[in-house]
């Protein structure tokens, strides 16, 4: 799924990271000469999984959320958070659990139903009866779990007192939520007079019936072939911006998507994670002309190696009751996890598996992605380092008569990237620590379930970030909670004073929590949880024409901002 601190910002790592920046965002000025067809095309590989905001799970459907519904508050292209349909940010009590959020009042559904407090009462409660993927961001307010668990139909610590104003009452003080909030996924409001109508299965099958309250609307779907909309007309957020019309064509896959946009055909390649392919972006990056309309953007998704902490060779108290301390002093296991980590040399790794390094970049400041809080900075993981003498000695050392790495196997889900990957690491390790490592592949689902079982002794771990915060990773992969069988925190890694600090931090407002989400990241790199070696990258290709597109690290810039100008 970073930052020094929130010392370095996006739009930083974003300037030290694009080929070229001609084709970046910005608003349209006196000098532009706009095109009379502001129509904006582009294609996706995949038709959507999911329409519906209360089940989105998917960076793709996120892409069309953004556009087609509206929150409370709104990630604007640099990843700032600002009100949407909310007056200012929220009103909150001197005890932190009460949120006050006073409602704009001019605010339509595109069909031209009002939006009033009500409308957010029903949303939520719904969004937590259905249990999606990002019903977790309203699991801070009080009664929530109920709901989510069928205990209760009635979310009690949501009220709505007046038309205008929606009050939520939580279970504990949770700096993190604002920016939850502000994600374009469970948190939007839903119109219940239309769906109510239409019914919870079909509304979103048809355009007509699939009511939003963003800035644009589809008007158009067939499904696994294509997709249009339109903005709105009058809109009560203001400008929907230049864009008369977008069309997505779906179905198409990556080298038959460069063919279009090479033809004209479309007016970029990216857009909702469908960028090229290695070979073209390769071909791009290559050629002095072609490079002009590719920008590599930085990703949020952090690649690497998870070690269990229970069971296996590399385990800190082996035997362990997943959920329980593992910290131990002395570590029996971290010596070998340290010579595994030294032994990756990533500048080979990103050259053979991420096309010269057009598709990652070498993860060496932790497992929080760069440009994100958390993030330790370049070389703020010390065993990110590449020291093939020192962790063969440190290896021999460790496992002298290689009986405990006998046999080892390593788990990750086969795809042609993956493939790469670990076929890469395989023959480091066998060169740089003279150890016979086993590639043992199985699709995701297998993989997923075996990790959560904690049977996984070493194998890939990948994380991509759902928002902007720290607490996203502690709290869904390093907490002693999520150590549990079935849980998230795959290694079984439980650190109780980790616990505390984290829980203690998520409780503050990001300024004031930033130092102790730094110390627990250090915590983690320290205790050599995952030794991560790669971020994700995010590639576009831009006709020269366009302006206004672009990729914050999380989402693509919102369409408001595209216009096309003449050519």
């Amino acid at each position: 799924m970073t930052r020094s601190s929130k010392f370095r910002s996006i739009a930083a790592a974003l300037g030290a990271l694009s080929l070229v920046a001609a084709c970046g965002g910005g608003s349209s000025g006196p000098s532009e000469s706009l095109a009379a067809d502001q129509t904006f095309r582009f294609g996706l590989a995949n038709d959507l999984s999911v329409l519906d905001p209360a089940n989105v799970d998917s960076a793709v459907d996120i892409t069309f959320m953004n556009e087609v519904f509206a929150g409370l508050y709104r990630f604007d292209n640099n990843l700032k958070i600002i009100p949407y349909s909310t007056t200012a940010m929220p009103e909150i009590s001197a005890d932190q659990k009460t949120w006050t959020f006073h409602l704009r009042k001019d605010m339509q559904f595109s069909n031209g139903d009002k939006i009033t407090s009500a409308d957010w009462v029903w949303s939520w409660t719904r969004t937590l009866r259905l249990n999606g993927a990002y019903a977790s961001n309203l699991e801070v307010i009080h009664g929530a779990t109920d709901v989510e668990s069928g205990k209760a139909t009635t979310l009690v610590g949501l009220t709505a007192p007046d038309a205008d104003t929606l009050v939520a009452q939580l279970d504990a003080p949770a700096g993190f939520w604002l920016t939850q909030l502000a994600m374009p996924t469970a948190t939007l409001v839903l119109d219940q007079k239309v769906i109510t109508a239409a019914g919870e299965d079909a509304w979103t099958t048809k355009a007509e019936t699939y009511i939003g309250s963003g800035p644009f609307k589809m008007t158009a779907r067939v499904p696994k072939q294509s997709m249009d909309f339109d903005p709105v007309k009058n809109w009560w957020g203001g400008d929907t911006g230049k864009l008369t019309h977008v069309h997505v064509d779906i179905g198409i896959d990556d080298v038959s998507r460069v063919k279009k946009f090479e033809s004209g055909g479309y007016e970029v390649v990216g857009m909702a994670n469908n960028g090229p392919g290695p070979d073209d972006i390769l071909r791009y990056k290559n050629d002095p002309t072609k490079s002009k309309l590719l920008t590599i953007y930085p990703g949020a998704r952090t690649t690497g190696i998870g070690f269990n902490f229970v069971t296996g060779p590399f385990a800190a108290k082996p035997g362990t009751t997943p959920g329980e301390p593992t910290v131990a002093d002395p570590d029996p296991g971290k010596d070998g996890r340290i010579a595994f980590a030294e032994a990756i040399d990533r500048a080979q790794l990103i050259d053979i598996a991420c096309a010269h390094g057009a598709t990652c970049q070498a993860a060496t400041g932790g497992p929080i992605s760069k440009g994100f809080k958390g993030w330790l900075g370049d070389n703020g993981d010390q065993y990110a380092k590449f020291d093939a003498a020192g962790a063969k000695a440190l290896l021999q050392k460790w496992d002298p008569t290689g009986s405990k790495v006998k046999g080892l196997e390593f788990r990750y889900n086969t795809n042609a990237a993956n493939d790469k990957y670990f076929g890469n690491l395989q023959a480091q390790w066998k060169a740089n620590l003279g150890v016979d490592v086993k590639l043992v592949t199985s699709d995701f689902p297998t993989l997923q379930r075996d990790r959560k079982r904690k049977t996984v002794v070493i194998g890939r771990e990948s994380w991509s970030i759902d928002y902007d915060h720290p607490q996203d990773w502690f709290d869904n992969l390093f907490t002693c909670a999520q150590a549990k069988v079935g849980r998230g925190n795959d290694e079984a890694y439980c650190n109780p004073a980790l616990d505390t600090l984290t829980a203690s931090a998520n409780a503050k407002p990001i300024e004031q929590a930033l130092p102790d989400y730094i110390k627990a990241a250090k915590m983690i790199t320290g205790d050599l949880v995952w030794a991560s070696f790669t971020y994700g990258t995010q590639t576009y290709l831009t006709q020269s024409y366009v302006r206004g597109t672009g990729y914050n690290a999380l989402y693509d810039y919102n369409w408001e901002g595209i216009r096309i100008l003449q050519h």
